[in-house]
């Protein structure tokens, strides 16, 4: 549908196939569910696409009395009509089921990808793991009765761009403190790097509501599915007495390398992205792109963070990227929005994660994480 779109890049078949697969989406052996429509007009073509699933894990974790289901990978032409069938589908199903709301659009599995749809910047490739939707599907939403729970914000800012001379000055500190220092993550240690990404992020993230504590076998997962296209240099860690207390990981933006391999990583798409891969790596004006920062609670508030940012700058310039862009950064997270402003990075980007309670109750937005 979006493909003549100028800044549209698809996301990879086998990436979406994936997250309905029960071999390889663990949320089916834990008893989710999931089901998927298509919808046709009268000549049969296919004109909308919507998914419907329970997170098991999830549904009641921000409030037991409200079960909530969720609803994503939509597609559909412009009209009110058609997407209304769509979305009466995906509810209908999710209140067979117990669901009291629905939200959407998400990602049957981690919000690090397939999460919320686009209404701002639409002039503006996608991230990867994010979708490009055009202006409309917002009013879609809307229109069916689904009310705004949170945004979900892509900051940018060129890599060179000066920080605060306090910045600096922040850094030179905890270079002084021998307690402390500052060090990228190695691909050639992989445990390693899989304990202290599981230490960190647990106690940053693990307890905020909506986000479920990381085992260790899944932070070695992750790592091992990452490694192909991990650049160590993008992965900062600050240390105190060897303790991992903070990360700033990012990636090569990958969508600048499959946009020019299409939608299929069968064993053509593969030789090419390793070419183009290849290719792209020896650009000096590279795009970062941000995965996940945090720091964990007893360090908070000391400026590690902005240490450690900071430390990062002249080696990113060194690799040879030249911008950065950091998504997603929910609302609900004012601290890591100041974060962002105080080294000068703008939103490019809006995605909005949308919620619909199927019973008579106030509405709330997604708490404030204080």
């Amino acid at each position: 549908m979006h493909r003549h779109e100028p800044a549209y890049i698809g996301p990879l078949d086998n990436e979406v196939e994936a997250v309905f697969d029960p071999a390889k989406n663990k949320l089916f052996a834990a008893g989710g569910q999931a089901q998927r429509w298509l919808l046709t007009d009268a000549q049969g073509a296919v004109i909308g696409r919507i998914a419907a699933f329970v997170n098991v894990l999830t549904a009641t974790v921000a409030d037991a009395t409200l079960p909530t289901g969720g609803l994503g990978f939509f597609e559909c032409i412009n009209d009110q009509a058609a997407a209304n069938q769509l979305f009466d589908v995906a509810c209908d199903w999710l209140r067979e089921r117990g669901m009291l709301a629905v939200d959407g659009p998400i990602n049957f599995g981690d919000r690090d990808r397939f999460w919320g749809v686009l209404i701002d910047g639409f002039d503006r490739e996608p991230n990867y793991g994010m979708f490009w939707h055009p202006a409309y599907y917002q009013g879609l939403f809307e229109n069916y009765g689904f009310q705004l729970y949170f945004k979900q914000y892509t900051c940018h800012r060129p890599v060179a761009m000066p920080l605060h001379p306090s910045f600096h000055q922040k850094l030179a500190t905890f270079e002084a403190d021998s307690h402390y220092r500052f060090a990228y993550a190695r691909k050639a240690e992989p445990g390693k790097m899989a304990q202290d990404f599981h230490h960190v992020y647990n106690l940053a993230w693990g307890r905020h509501a909506g986000v479920k504590p990381m085992t260790l076998d899944q932070a070695r997962h992750l790592v091992r599915e990452m490694k192909p296209v991990i650049d160590e240099r993008l992965l900062a860690f600050a240390y105190h007495d060897d303790e991992p207390v903070a990360f700033f990981l990012n990636l090569p933006e990958l969508n600048q390398i499959f946009k020019h391999i299409g939608h299929r990583l069968d064993l053509l798409g593969k030789l090419r992205f390793v070419w183009q891969q290849w290719r792209y790596m020896r650009r000096p004006d590279k795009k970062v792109l941000g995965i996940i920062y945090g720091v964990i609670p007893e360090f908070q508030g000391k400026g590690v963070d902005l240490a450690l940012i900071t430390w990062t700058q002249d080696r990113f310039l060194m690799a040879g990227y030249e911008n950065i862009e950091m998504n997603w950064i929910g609302d609900f997270n004012p601290r890591m929005l100041v974060t962002t402003r105080s080294i000068g990075a703008k939103i490019i980007k809006t995605h909005a994660t949308y919620r619909k309670l199927f019973v008579d109750r106030p509405f709330e937005r997604y708490p404030i994480i204080r």
